[in-house]
């Protein structure tokens, strides 16, 4: 059992976890071993992302007033949440890749649903982000698309010169080649 004092620190660093948070997904898990909950922290741990197991009472009272207030529902039995602060894509295409890869993930682990950008998204909705390109892709993308129009801009205003320089050698070559002969 835990303390008022460590119930009310938990409940004050949920809260602020909670406030800040992009993306919160909420799935429930049962009969996963410590070596497949490891390796799923690892992934989430390397890419900034928290796992974390809750007590729901205390995950609703610091829900409260944060975005993951709109799930407060979803927050029964089981409870684990994985909870992304900078790419809401991020977090499900780990959690969505782990459960696809781990075979005792897939069995034991469901995603209840999600709150993205403050707001509520089913289990449905947390695969269809995790098919979503994720922000470096997007920022590859719009720097692809930034420069090429740069890169045909230069090809089209340098053509003219280059296309006057060989005529001028065609000319040359002509020239040069009916004296010869």
């Amino acid at each position: 059992m835990l303390k008022r004092s460590e119930k009310e620190a938990s409940i004050k660093d949920l809260s602020g976890k909670f406030a800040k948070v992009q993306v919160a997904i909420v799935a429930e898990f049962n009969k996963l071993d410590v070596l497949t909950v490891t390796a799923l922290r690892k992934k989430c741990r390397d890419a900034k992302i928290d796992y974390k197991v809750v007590k729901n009472t205390l995950a609703k009272r610091a829900a409260k007033g944060t975005p993951i207030e709109k799930i407060e529902n979803l927050l029964a039995g089981p409870t684990a949440l994985v909870m992304g602060y900078e790419d809401p894509v991020q977090a499900a295409k780990i959690l969505t890749e782990f459960m696809e890869k781990e075979p005792k993930a897939k069995e034991n682990i469901k995603v209840r649903g999600a709150v993205v950008d403050g707001k509520p998204v089913d289990a449905a909705g947390v695969t269809a982000l995790s098919k979503m390109p994720g922000l470096p892709e997007l920022r590859a993308t719009i720097l692809r698309m930034m420069n090429t129009p740069a890169t045909q801009l230069a090809r089209v205003i340098s053509a003219p010169g280059t296309q006057l320089a060989r005529v001028i050698q065609a000319r040359v070559d002509k020239e040069g080649g009916g004296q010869a002969a």
